[in-house]
């Protein structure tokens, strides 16, 4: 029930609460009725005094005299009792007295009451309404949608994996004809911001059908049965257009491999919801023209039945654009925005490893810096300031409270950062070396573009692992290992990370050799000791190692730093003149 319900009930409450008081009041102060005796009444009968008679089947009759007064008397209970008061002139009723001050109070408590009981009988009903309901699904198709294969820079392989469904959509008598049914379900996995979503909404694009959008998400709720039954409504709402593309993004808030109900609790609407979404993908005929898209981040956390052959009978890969995607995505990005003196080429070089979305905010930050400096383009100056803000932060204008020896801390730990770069990953191009702290919590940072490679072997991992060590070892070296710091913080998650995953992932280890760890743990394989003991021994193995290069050219190290306290940030080209 709502607030303004709630205040309707105030009202009767209070006349209710009124009424009964008043009631009090009027029985307390009414005069105290006197008993007289039976002869008594009898002599105010011969007398002419009686006006009226209240007989009733208590042991007691109200007697009420002309001149107002009443009393009460013993009733005789006698058959001829009525008959001899009326032959004597006397009113007699058969109901007690009732005067006006009890009667309104009386009248109002029970209305009062009546308009309180329809008021909770309406409310109740409303509820089980809104509770009936909370399964109401939200959701509109997209007709005509703006989005084609054009609008999906790069991304070449899942595109053509999924033009046959566009086909299939457009003209389904020409795969009927081979007897071939179109695929039910389609899923999209790889890392956030890779494009799948979009990809869905250019599939609907193309082949012009209405397009539903929703996320995992919507058909998680607290009430069971919910969920399944937003499902079915979503099948009902896609048929009626005859042809339609269902997209569930984030699949993995419903579509989790299922435990059996041995965690409990609300992993039971979860079950049912994915039961449901089972249901109807075997449920409804190939040739309604009903494609289901789902994306998701992780495809091993799925149920096998969403992943079997006749449910989501195609999984396509979406990946990290490589360097010819990056140029067509930033292409793309460009089109309509008033730039100059660009080189779309070399940026799609720099953003190695960069996700469409993080290209995307790239460009999108630079026209914001371009808008707030009021310049007439947008040129490489302000792009080189976006790719700082958008991997490191905004640098802080206010640096006066920096220390000369924070400083100092800094530069060298960047420069053991720019050094090890050099030295043992020459081929990952060192882009940038900064010690002006960032709005991300940063003292420094030192960019470096890697190579874009298909794999990482197990050397190149355990060079990054020693460019990010480098910070800390420089620190130790030039103050003492009494006067290393915090900086390295960041450092130690990104080693550690690594460092495990070779270990654990990638069979580069000796303690698993070519065990996967997390295949394992669902034989109960919990031994980690071993595990950290390797993870420890490498890394210490490989400080020690960098140590070794640091030391060795130390003098190339002052260098660095002594530069980068003069000018707070070295580019490309001012390294290359140190190095050189």
């Amino acid at each position: 029930m709502n607030k303004n319900k709630k205040k309707y009930l105030y009202i009767p409450m209070a006349i209710a609460l009124l009424s009964i008081v008043l009631l009090l009041i009027f029985n307390i102060d009414s005069p105290s009725k006197s008993d007289k005796l039976y002869v008594d009444f009898m002599k105010d009968i011969a007398a002419k005094k009686v006006s009226t008679v209240y007989v009733t089947s208590s042991p007691k009759i109200k007697v009420k005299l002309t001149d107002g007064n009443t009393y009460e008397t013993d009733n005789p209970r006698t058959n001829n009792f009525k008959e001899e008061l009326l032959k004597q002139g006397i009113n007699v009723s058969e109901n007690s007295p009732f005067s006006p001050k009890q009667a309104i109070p009386t009248f109002l408590l029970s209305a009062s009451l009546v308009f309180m009981a329809v008021m909770t009988v309406k409310s109740s009903s409303l509820s089980s309404k809104k509770l009936k309901g909370v399964d109401a699904l939200d959701v509109s198709a997209v007709s005509n949608a703006a989005y084609t294969f054009n609008s999906v820079a790069g991304n070449e392989e899942a595109k053509e994996s999924v033009k046959d469904i566009v086909d299939f959509l457009k003209n389904p008598e020409k795969y009927n004809a081979y007897g071939a049914r179109m695929p039910k379900g389609i899923m999209l996995y790889g890392e956030p911001g890779t494009g799948k979503t979009l990809l869905a909404k250019a599939v609907a694009g193309e082949a012009g059908v209405p397009f539903y959008a929703m996320s995992g998400s919507d058909f998680v709720q607290v009430y069971v049965g919910v969920g399944a039954s937003r499902i079915r409504q979503l099948f009902k709402k896609a048929r009626s257009h005859g042809k339609a593309v269902i997209f569930i993004d984030e699949i993995d808030a419903i579509g989790k491999k299922r435990d059996g109900g041995k965690t409990g609790g609300g992993s039971e609407e979860k079950d049912q919801t994915l039961n449901a979404l089972l249901t109807e993908m075997s449920g409804f005929n190939e040739k309604e023209g009903i494609v289901i898209i789902a994306a998701t981040n992780r495809l091993d956390t799925l149920d096998p039945a969403l992943l079997r052959p006749g449910r989501f009978d195609r999984h396509i890969e979406i990946n990290l654009p490589d360097i010819a995607a990056r140029e067509k995505i930033l292409e793309l990005h460009l089109k309509n925005k008033p730039t100059q003196d660009i080189n779309i080429h070399e940026w799609a070089q720099k953003t190695s490893y960069f996700s469409g979305a993080k290209i995307e905010s790239l460009v999108n930050e630079a026209a914001i810096l371009a808008a707030k400096d009021e310049d007439k383009f947008i040129t490489n100056l302000h792009i080189d300031k976006a790719y700082s803000i958008v991997l490191a932060g905004y640098e802080k204008i206010n640096r006066d409270h920096i220390k000369d020896k924070d400083k100092k801390i800094t530069a060298y730990h960047e420069a053991g950062h720019a050094l090890l770069t050099l030295k043992v990953l020459p081929d990952d191009k060192l882009s940038k070396v900064t010690i002006i702290p960032t709005s991300k919590g940063a003292g420094g940072y030192t960019l470096s573009i890697p190579e874009d490679k298909l794999y990482q072997n197990k050397d190149y991992l355990k060079r990054r692992i020693m460019v990010l060590l480098a910070g800390r070892a420089a620190e130790d070296i030039i103050f003492g290992s009494d006067f290393i710091t915090t900086g390295a913080y960041n450092d130690f998650q990104q080693t550690t990370r690594m460092v495990s995953s070779m270990i654990t992932q990638y069979g580069m280890g000796e303690t698993l050799g070519l065990l996967n760890f997390e295949e394992l743990s669902h034989l109960n394989y919990a031994n980690t000791d071993n595990i950290v003991k390797e993870c420890k021994t490498t890394i210490d193995n490989l400080y020690e190692e960098v140590k070794q290069i640091i030391t060795k050219d130390r003098e190339l190290l002052e260098k660095i730093t002594e530069k980068l306290i003069e000018k707070e940030t070295l580019l490309d080209t001012d390294i290359e003149e140190i190095a050189s």
